[in-house]
């Protein structure tokens, strides 16, 4: 059934017809054997709980209703009650009771329990019942986020998948929310904007308390959002930041695949995927499999560097394989369109068309026998610096941010009096974000971006009517909207992370079709926040590669693949891509549902299909129109038929760690 390939939780309110919901769950494809009640009422965990099958799992409230209800494919669930009072943790990996209940005991309130996690890697969703009341977090970098819905009957429910509370609503598809995802990108705080109405998201660093009904009333009042998260000061020298990101690193590393005998990892050769390389075999598995998609370029590097790095790991006890998949075999950008069928994402995400890819080399990786795969993804947004930071550290010190910039300015060809003028500019985020979307051309690459964000041009198959909906959008939101941070480069930098962050999901979700659970330690929270602690100037540089990266990995990886400081790019092909697959997309916009919406106009787009080299679509990009109409797609037939399941959910005892 699409959209329901990945795991997915629900937070269910303590009444009847939050039992009632319990039972509405659309159906996983594949469920275990169910425990028979015991003696006392309770019914224990099934053996297969944790272990891919698709069996659901309940953690109830002290009145046997359901409270917690996840189906964990790949993720562990752990939970332990004292008293009134229950933890439930859902990541990567299992948590000991032991530590569970040393989180758990003596909290008396969300921050001393806050103050506690912060010692686990920042990997997990988090429910929790403290004093009466149920509240829910996700992660600051936006890895796992929160959605909360209100039911006819129940009243406010959470989960970590709109779908799956659009569903258990009715909530239809907002038009607007769509037209926006056909933009390369969205800007916080547009990127909450779920994709169904009455469908709402939580902002990464914002947890959502739900109280409970006041006594004798039948109805609890509405969710509240509170903030748990706060960036760091930059305060730390780059020696001290680089041993906090290189400890937070190898700790998400080992939290996903620590104790694992047969691991994988993409080592594209780039900086990144090769640090994640040495931290996975820092944690001693058996067998390590190295998967590297030669590039058609006969110039690009990467090749070259993965091999590289695989001589230079290869030691006395390491068990280490080397898969290259050769170029002719790496299939095209827009390659198997209709594939996209399998898995419902939160959003439509630019990374769609490339779905092909990712598919061939997770099949790859499970073929070897892995059982988890790493990938280098968030090593870019993290550790490689945008050009707005350059506008904190003006402040506070004017002569090294003009040093600094001086060096970035003659890299990328900045003039001098538009960069002075950006510069200079004191544009506040809401003024921003009204202009932030235009009919005018893409800037060219020699204009400096300093501000905000980057404004984006409306695509020109685009209609009038998804014209008006997102400047709308756009209007609307700047009314209200408040940056992430007060400094520009700092609001930046976090909205980049959780944007690469959202993006990852459809990795994850290809993961989750072929039955491989993918990670990427770089948007542990952990690592987020040691990054930002890093004074600026420190941080980033136009003369040096990633230093930060560099120097959290000294020691780890050999100095010589350190080295390196070139990125290969596959943009060569994305274009060829539109060639080779230009009947699928032709077929694509026959019948296009993003048409019936009202917000493409049908005969253009089959018109540039049929002119894949179009300027048109060397000026505006296409990949995040075609993922509109892919998801739009897989979100109309996700549930074709009514279908509802029995409840057939499992209680556990009140003080069990669950795995």
């Amino acid at each position: 059934m699409p959209g329901l390939l990945r795991d997915y939780f629900v937070v269910l309110p303590d009444s009847v017809a939050g039992h009632t919901v319990a039972g509405q769950l659309p159906a996983p494809e594949a469920t275990g054997a169910v425990s028979a009640p015991t003696a006392t009422g309770a019914v224990s965990a099934p053996a297969a709980i944790g272990a891919g099958t698709g069996d659901v799992l309940t953690v109830p409230y002290p009145s046997g209703r359901p409270w917690v209800l996840a189906r964990p494919r790949f993720r562990k669930v752990s939970h332990l009650r004292r008293g009134g009072d229950a933890l439930v943790l859902i990541g990567p990996d299992r948590v000991p009771e032991a530590v569970l209940a040393g989180l758990l005991e003596g909290a008396r309130d969300r921050a001393a329990l806050e103050r506690r996690l912060a010692r686990l890697p920042g990997l997990h969703h988090v429910v929790a019942h403290l004093s009466g009341e149920t509240w829910i977090r996700g992660t600051a970098s936006g890895l796992r986020r929160i959605y909360h819905a209100r039911h006819p009957q129940a009243g406010t429910i959470a989960s970590d998948r709109p779908a799956v509370l659009a569903h258990l609503t009715g909530a239809p598809l907002d038009d607007g929310a769509l037209a926006l995802r056909m933009l390369d990108f969205l800007p916080h705080p547009l990127s909450r904007r779920a994709l169904w109405r009455g469908v709402h998201e939580t902002g990464a660093g914002y947890g959502l308390a739900l109280p409970v009904a006041a006594p004798g009333t039948a109805a609890a009042p509405g969710p509240r959002e509170y903030r748990w998260w706060e960036p760091p000061p930059p305060e730390l020298p780059l020696a001290e930041g680089a041993r906090r990101v290189g400890e937070a690193v190898a700790a998400s590393v080992r939290a996903h695949v620590g104790g694992l005998d047969r691991i994988s990892c993409e080592l594209s050769g780039g900086l990144d995927s090769t640090a994640l390389t040495f931290a996975a075999r820092a944690t001693g598995p058996a067998e390590l499999s190295l998967l590297t998609v030669a590039a058609r370029d006969r110039y690009s590097e990467d090749e070259m560097w993965a091999r590289r790095a695989v001589e230079a790991a290869h030691g006395p006890t390491d068990a280490l394989a080397h898969h290259i998949i050769p170029a002719d075999q790496a299939p095209y950008f827009y390659a198997d369109l209709a594939a996209t069928s399998a898995e419902l994402n939160d959003e439509p995400l630019p990374v769609a068309p490339g779905r092909a890819r990712a598919h061939l080399l997770l099949s790859r990786a499970h073929a070897t026998g892995s059982r988890y795969h790493l990938t280098g993804y968030g090593g870019d947004e993290l550790f490689l610096g945008l050009p707005h930071a350059y506008q904190d550290l003006f402040h506070g010190n004017p002569l090294t941010a003009w040093n600094h910039l001086s060096g970035l300015r003659h890299q990328l060809g900045w003039p001098l009096l538009p960069t002075l003028k950006v510069l200079l500019n004191r544009s506040t985020f809401p003024q921003w974000l009204a202009g932030a979307v235009t009919t005018e051309p893409q800037p060219v690459i020699r204009t400096p971006l300093l501000s905000w964000g980057v404004r984006q041009s409306l695509r020109p198959w685009f209609t009038d009517h998804a014209r008006t909906l997102i400047t709308e959008e756009f209007r609307t939101a700047a009314e209200r909207a408040e940056p992430i941070d007060r400094w520009r480069g700092r609001h930046v930098d976090i909205d980049a992370v959780r944007m690469g962050a959202r993006h990852f999901q459809a990795m994850e979700d290809i993961g989750m079709t072929i039955g491989l659970p993918v990670a990427a330690p770089f948007y542990d929270d952990r690592v987020l926040e040691a990054t930002l602690a890093v004074r600026l100037p420190e941080r980033i540089s136009p003369w040096r590669y990633k230093p930060l990266l560099v120097e959290a990995m000294r020691g780890v990886v050999p100095d010589a693949l350190l080295a390196r400081t070139t990125k290969d790019h596959m943009s060569s092909d994305e274009h060829q891509g539109l060639r080779e697959h230009a009947p699928e997309l032709a077929d694509l916009w026959t019948g296009s549902r993003l048409a019936e919406h009202g917000l493409v106009d049908a005969r253009h787009l089959l018109r540039l299909a049929a002119e894949p080299f179009s300027p048109v679509l060397v000026e505006h990009s296409i990949s995040s129109t075609v993922a509109g109409e892919t998801w739009l797609r897989t979100a109309e037939n996700a549930w074709p038929t009514p279908q509802l399941t029995p409840t057939t959910t499992t209680v556990t005892t009140t003080s069990e760690a669950l795995q």
